[in-house]
Order: C-alpha cells, then sequence, then structure tokens
C-alpha cells in the first residue's frame, strides 16, 4: 500500500501547485463559458481551460507516483497526448457544425468575417 506519508515535502508543495495551476485553468475555462454570450465567444475557454488545466492536474500525477514509487510513471503522458490533440478537432468541427448552421439560416448571430 502507498501512503502519501512517504510524499517529501518539496515533492507534495510541488504536487500542489500543479493541481491548484491545473483547477484554476480550468475554473477560468468554466467561467468564460458560462460568461460568454455567443457561442462563438464560448467555445474558446472551455477548450483551453480542459487542456491547460487537465495538462496541470496530469502532471501533478505523473510527479506523485514517480516519487512514491521510485520509477518513472509516464501512463499520464498518453493522457495528455490524447487530450492535447482531440480538444483542437473538436473545436474545429463544433465550429464548422456552427458556422454552417448559422449561414443556411441566415443567422445574426454569425460573425461579420465569415459571411458571404
Amino acid at each position: 500500500m502507498i501512503l502519501a506519508a512517504e510524499l517529501p515535502l518539496w515533492a507534495a508543495i510541488v504536487v500542489a501547485v500543479f493541481l491548484v495551476l491545473g483547477a484554476f485553468l480550468t475554473l477560468i475555462g468554466c467561467i468564460g463559458l458560462l460568461r460568454f454570450k455567443s457561442f462563438y465567444e464560448r467555445v474558446h475557454a472551455p477548450t483551453i481551460g480542459s487542456s491547460c488545466g487537465a495538462g496541470g492536474i496530469l502532471i501533478a500525477s505523473i510527479i506523485f507516483f514517480s516519487i512514491l514509487q521510485s520509477r518513472p510513471v509516464l501512463h499520464e503522458i498518453l493522457i495528455i497526448v490524447f487530450v492535447v490533440v482531440t480538444t483542437p478537432v473538436t473545436l474545429m468541427l463544433l465550429s464548422r457544425a456552427v458556422i454552417h448552421r448559422d449561414l443556411t439560416q441566415d443567422s445574426r448571430e454569425l460573425p461579420k468575417s465569415t459571411r458571404l
């Protein structure tokens, strides 16, 4: 059984900093989702918040388990790669779908730069 009491103080501070940073970035993304009015403004904040926030939390996890198990634990790198690859693709697909919908319905919410 792995006990957190075995974690050195310096490592606990580093892990806590990355956890708080990741949670803060995720919170900023959530606030951006609630604060902005249109879909085009809302779509960017959560994608950045989730990518960077998850990255901070996963880095904390890598440090925590690598120190406790006395060997590099790099499983989380695969999660980071998936998040970094899939989040921008999802953002692009959602944005294109909404632009297509707004173009076909002649929406007033459509940004001026995309109007024909």
